[in-house]
């Protein structure tokens, strides 16, 4: 089978986390999200388990109330960082995102949609290998999701900060106590029509092969 692989490449190498240019005005086609987490559940899942589940919240009270434990937990995380590296300038880059995770932490309760990607399960404590295979069970499908959302015209961001209110927030979304939440997609149509690559350290500075350190 021959694919578009331009157009695929393209898609995945400009999904990433959108935050100012969410239209935060707009509501959110619900079968077009039915549609994606269709798309996204195809992904790989810990043992075939498919422990997987998806809350999806657009109710104006529950996002005000979740936006402020956002919020607090944003601000929280910018003044221990300032604190950490004082007098430190931030490159271009790192202000610009800076800049736009402070302004999602500011209008969190006014995306149109969140989607809290959620498993089956609690961390393990230290086991890493059972903290990877729970997490390994919702991420990609989670990825998957960003991915056909953004096939779409729909943005969305990897947000974890209201995390730090985990049980608040779990009260609120009558969230299980054996169920872990993955992230926060706050969800929208974006505004404009492209994205550009993001400036990474080029993949071949960081790849070893057969050992660590070995290029």
């Amino acid at each position: 089978m021959n694919y578009d692989l331009a157009s695929v490449d393209y898609i995945l190498e400009t999904t990433r986390s959108v935050r100012k240019r969410l239209d935060l005005t707009r509501p959110v086609d619900r079968e077009t999200v039915a549609r994606c987490l269709d798309i996204a559940i195809q992904a790989p899942t810990g043992s075939n388990r498919q422990g997987w589940s998806w809350l999806i919240v657009t109710d104006a009270e529950k996002k005000a109330r979740i936006g402020d434990y956002y919020k607090q937990s944003w601000y929280a995380y910018a003044g221990v960082a300032a604190r950490s590296a004082p007098g430190e300038t931030p490159s271009p880059q790192m202000r610009r995102v800076i800049s736009s995770a402070q302004y999602l932490a500011d209008h969190m309760h006014e995306a149109p949609m969140m989607i809290f990607p959620c498993v089956q399960g609690r961390p393990g404590g230290d086991s890493a290998a059972a903290n990877a295979g729970l997490y390994g069970s919702i991420i990609p499908a989670a990825w998957s999701l960003m991915l056909a959302l953004r096939a779409r015209g729909i943005g969305a961001a990897w947000t974890t900060l209201h995390l730090s209110y985990e049980r608040e927030c779990n009260e609120i979304l009558g969230i299980p106590a054996d169920v872990t939440t993955a992230a926060l997609l706050p969800v929208a149509y974006f505004r404009g029509e492209t994205f550009q690559k993001a400036d990474r350290i080029p993949a071949s500075e960081l790849t070893y092969w057969e050992t660590w350190g070995s290029r």
